[in-house]
């Protein structure tokens, strides 16, 4: 009876170690004005003077629009072509 409450109670942690990661994880694509785009791991509150628009993590571009990936790690956003943090 212990072995079955020991796997039972193991199951429930991993249950809920689970749940959280996936509740916790967070991807959304951002894009300037000026057609870059890159993924963020967390949500960021642009100010509006940035440019910045943030689309769900599966959003896609149309065919007849002109974006191109610029991956960066961290906090920041595509300017220019120059990656400003902030």
């Amino acid at each position: 009876m212990k072995t079955c409450l020991k796997l039972a109670a193991a199951a429930l942690l991993g249950a809920g170690t689970m749940a959280l990661m996936a509740t916790s994880a967070s991807a959304e694509i951002a894009c300037n004005g000026e057609g870059q785009c890159w993924h963020v791991t967390r949500h960021y509150d642009y100010h509006p003077e940035f440019g910045v628009v943030v689309h769900p993590d599966g959003w896609h571009w149309g065919a007849g629009d002109h974006y191109t990936w610029r991956e960066h790690r961290g906090r920041g956003y595509w300017h220019n072509g120059i990656w400003v943090k902030f």
